[in-house]
């Protein structure tokens, strides 16, 4: 009798410590500028409710992906690992790919679950839609989303409509080409449940079921990741509150998200679970520029996605959570998505294994308010997984090759260096003017990759 009543007793500790823990949630869009929310400078685009989450949290206006391009970096942000130390940095995957993020990986997801934590993803994964890189080989209870890009095709990416901005606004102007132009599909766990999946409701699916996670496990703790698929093009909403002129699409699109975010952050003031819930806003690269008006801005920063300037890797970022974040500020330091892993570790105070090692830094000081980063440099590299540059501190140095011409030598190329601190928009080339800071922090950076280099980990092969 005794020793099943303290067997109650122990397990009762454990449930009340476990419901202690705070509930985290991370919305992923795509493909989204800088310059998009009102709350980073956009005077065109209105997104009240994620202002509203600035207003009561924390912008993050130093916040950087660790790829250009999707697969690498949502690689990064779940192993916070740079993409190469895990293999997944070399571009994106497709339908024909035969690889994707290795289930070995201690991923964000992993990490919680072993806490008791109930644990979906919700939206875009893009990390191999082969069942043993699917969410639920890393982590992750349950999932409902497009395994890739909502611009590619089931089973082979063939049989697309005509791409470029022209191609989009036809599609625009025809909402029903998400039925008749496109073979998109919608996966439920590992299982494809709809072929094509109708994109004008799928934002909004997204936060239905998100919902009703939350609502269902609202009484322990939870890690919701919401990698919405858009505003990827193509761009879809729903009929009820599409605008018909293609020039208002992509301010369309981020409106609902917007408003989709806000019926997420209102149900948890509503059942109370603000106060422990940690909600992070992001996206995983910049702007996709050559769309035109289905792509957006980078504000002040140059250039946009594939790129590694700071429009390709510096992203919004506003970080909520009531009574945890001060409310009404600003950190301007260095950190990214990389270090979202180890933060959340340290938030829930359950160490990191030891195995595998990653590149992410604890920045949870930042989400406190605090005013220093542990974050002094970070590697940039191509969207085909190339290096190509370093910040430290407020000098970044990009190092580009020449593309090389086929059966031809690569030749030539570009050294460009930039006071971050003095000239955001990477104006003006440094690199003639401070010679030595070019090969102090060139040296560094292919230090830095060679440690990577040697250290790299497989990612999962189809056999």
């Amino acid at each position: 009798m005794k020793i099943a009543l303290s067997l109650t007793f122990v397990l009762n500790c454990l449930f009340a410590s476990a419901a202690k823990k705070p509930n985290f949630i991370i919305i992923f869009t795509d493909d989204q500028g800088y310059g998009d929310l009102g709350c980073f400078g956009s005077t065109k685009i209105k997104t009240p409710n994620i202002d509203r989450l600035a207003k009561e949290g924390r912008k993050f206006t130093n916040f950087m992906v660790a790829s250009p391009v999707c697969s690498p970096s949502r690689a990064a942000l779940l192993t916070g690992c740079y993409p190469k130390r895990v293999s997944m940095h070399q571009h994106v995957l497709f339908p024909s790919s035969q690889k994707g993020l290795n289930p070995k990986e201690h991923t964000i997801a992993d990490h919680l679950k072993d806490q008791g934590y109930a644990t979906a993803c919700f939206g875009k994964w893009h990390l191999g839609h082969h069942p043993e890189t699917l969410p639920q080989s890393n982590g992750f209870d349950t999932y409902l989303g497009i395994p890739y890009s909502n611009d590619m095709n089931h089973p082979d990416n063939k049989g697309k409509p005509k791409g470029g901005w022209a191609g989009m606004d036809a599609l625009w102007k025809d909402p029903e080409s998400t039925l008749t132009q496109w073979k998109t599909p919608l996966m439920e766990n590992d299982k494809i449940l709809e072929v094509p999946v109708d994109q004008r409701t799928v934002t909004r699916r997204y936060t239905d079921k998100s919902i009703e996670f939350i609502k269902s496990n609202k009484d322990k703790p939870f890690f919701l990741y919401l990698p919405h698929s858009m505003p990827h093009i193509p761009l879809y909403v729903p009929d009820e509150i599409r605008d018909p002129n293609p020039l208002n699409a992509y301010t369309n699109v981020i409106e609902h998200i917007d408003s989709e975010v806000g019926r997420i952050s209102n149900l948890l003031r509503e059942l109370k679970l603000a106060q422990n819930t940690y909600l992070i806003f992001t996206t995983d690269n910049g702007p996709w520029l050559q769309f035109k008006h289905h792509g957006g801005s980078a504000g002040p920063l140059r250039e946009g996605k594939g790129t590694t300037f700071e429009g390709g890797q510096r992203v919004p970022c506003v970080m909520w959570a009531p009574g945890r974040i001060p409310a009404g500020t600003t950190c301007d330091e260095l950190c990214g998505t990389i270090d979202l892993l180890p933060t959340i570790a340290s938030l829930t105070e359950a160490p990191l294994p030891k195995e595998n090692k990653i590149d992410g830094l604890d920045i949870s000081n930042l989400l406190a308010g605090g005013t220093k980063s542990p974050r002094n440099e970070f590697i940039y590299y191509t969207s085909r997984g190339d290096l190509e540059g370093l910040r430290q501190g407020k000098y970044k140095v990009l190092i580009k090759k020449n593309r090389r011409r086929k059966n031809q030598p690569a030749s030539g190329g570009q050294v460009m260096l930039f006071d971050l601190d003095s000239d955001l928009g990477e104006k003006t080339n440094l690199a003639d003017k401070h010679p030595e800071i070019v090969a102090k922090l060139g040296s560094r950076m292919k230090e830095l990759d060679a440690e990577i280099t040697k250290n790299q980990r497989q990612p999962w092969l189809k056999k």
